[in-house]
């Protein structure tokens, strides 16, 4: 959920993901840096053990009106395919019952090139479902949501350390958090 400022204790985090796109597991590291209670500096990144090379690392500032379940980023991603990219993000949750455990979600991001020519939006909505103690030492997270821009459905299942990513053309990936 949102990030709480000094009362939360900082810790990297680190997860193995595999996709359908690249074939080769990743290794992704988070580090969020406080800069005040409602701001944060977030650094992440990917090694692609296939290559032995970073497939991308970004540096952004996020800003949480908490008060308004919303967030906002600017920063800055590097893609070893591609040049430097500024990169822009939010989201909005709505508690579709009061416990917040259904959500409803909208969210967007647009990265520019350098330029600020070339420009690729992504936006979608989509429903949460928390489930807290599924079973004992269990939680999971069902999502389900439409991308805007690609027009394709997706779905999501989260249990514990384990994420499930897929859509509708077939591509999935896994992640496993450390």
């Amino acid at each position: 959920f949102f990030f709480s400022g000094s009362s939360e204790k900082r810790k990297m985090e680190t997860s193995l993901r595999y996709s359908t796109n690249s074939r080769s597991l990743k290794i992704h590291a988070k580090e969020k840096l406080p800069v005040n209670s409602k701001t944060r500096f977030q650094l992440h990144g990917e090694l692609d053990t296939g290559s032995g090379v970073p497939s991308y690392f970004c540096a952004m500032i996020r800003h949480f009106f908490h008060e308004a379940s919303t967030n906002l980023g600017v920063g800055l991603h590097y893609d070893k395919r591609e040049k430097l990219r500024c990169l822009v993000r939010g989201k909005k949750k709505f508690p579709v019952i009061t416990d917040e455990l259904v959500t409803f979600n909208i969210k967007g991001r647009c990265d520019f090139d350098q330029d600020f020519a070339q420009r690729n939006p992504k936006g979608a909505a989509e429903f949460d479902w928390n489930i807290w103690k599924f079973q004992k030492d269990q939680d999971l997270r069902l999502r389900i949501g439409y991308e805007m821009f690609e027009k394709m459905p997706y779905m999501q299942i989260r249990e514990n350390n384990w994420t499930l990513n897929a859509n509708l053309k077939g591509k999935w990936n896994v992640r496993f958090d450390l």
